[in-house]
């Protein structure tokens, strides 16, 4: 989607991503990473991102229907203006105001270790703090539950696969 003429950056991005967009910061000027709950993920795009972070395929039929059923839905978007590329990405399910867990968080290797995974983590509790959601359950595998440890969650008694954040 090229930028119509008369739109500024920060109008273009709305177009693109939603009004409850976020451009994260990157080390490159030059690659522009944007959080959107608005764009419509793709469910090829979305399995392609799988397939990149190693997990198993599912039917995409029961894909399209957990979307849809999920309560939250983020899409960190690699931005071209032409054709924005699926790079992260998280979903919550829940009541959407006492609880909520998120599921299949998820930053493409390629994007891994510059801090993006804190950023789309950030700003999934953000929103979910706007519901006003008292507590937050994680699963993982046991291979990154210390990334969520680093970042306040306090881990289940037996430090496996789970992991809870309390709003404050």
């Amino acid at each position: 989607m090229p930028r119509p003429s008369g739109l500024d950056s920060t109008d273009f991005l709305a177009s693109a991503y939603g009004s409850q967009f976020r451009v994260c910061p990157t080390p490159n000027p030059k690659l522009q990473l944007v959080l959107s709950l608005e764009r419509e993920i793709d469910l090829l795009e979305l399995e392609r991102l799988c397939d990149a972070v190693g997990w198993s395929r599912r039917p995409l039929r029961r894909v399209r229907k957990a979307l849809e059923h999920s309560l939250l839905r983020v899409g960190l978007w690699r931005h071209d203006p032409r054709l924005p590329k699926l790079v992260g990405f998280a979903r919550c399910t829940g009541d959407g105001v006492l609880e909520a867990t998120v599921w299949d968080v998820a930053v493409h290797p390629t994007y891994q270790g510059a801090g993006l995974g804190k950023e789309l983590m950030a700003f999934v509790l953000e929103q979910l703090r706007q519901m006003e959601v008292e507590r937050v359950t994680l699963f993982a595998d046991p291979d990154v539950i210390g990334f969520y440890q680093l970042q306040g969650w306090q881990l289940e008694p037996r430090q496996r696969r789970c992991a809870f954040w309390y709003s404050p």
